[in-house]
């Protein structure tokens, strides 16, 4: 038998876990997307990561709520700079996507 306390805190760890696996998910998708931009336009993504620099509640196109989450990433044209990128991913769908103006070679 439970205790009165064992349910709600149950119950407190799976939306903890949930929560982690689904920012997890928009981190990698923001990854994969910092990616392929930098692989588009012939560029080096820089330390291979992203960062969340901003999370806030939104609507999206259906009015269901949402996260809409703000990554940044660095990335260079020369390979002796460091230009500034960021995505805003709102659930699990790409909003946009901003590089910093960079050289054209």
């Amino acid at each position: 038998m439970l205790e009165s306390w064992e349910l709600p805190a149950l119950a407190a760890i799976a939306l903890l876990a949930w929560g982690g696996y689904v920012s997890m998910r928009a981190r990698e998708r923001a990854l994969e997307v910092a990616r392929a931009a930098c692989r588009r336009d012939g560029l080096q993504l820089l330390d291979e990561t992203v960062e969340c620099v901003k999370t806030w509640h939104a609507r999206d196109e259906e009015g269901r709520f949402a996260l809409r989450r703000t990554y940044r990433f660095e990335f260079s044209d020369t390979g002796n700079n460091r230009r500034a990128g960021s995505i805003v991913i709102l659930g699990a769908t790409v909003e946009s996507l901003y590089l910093e103006p960079f050289l054209v070679q």
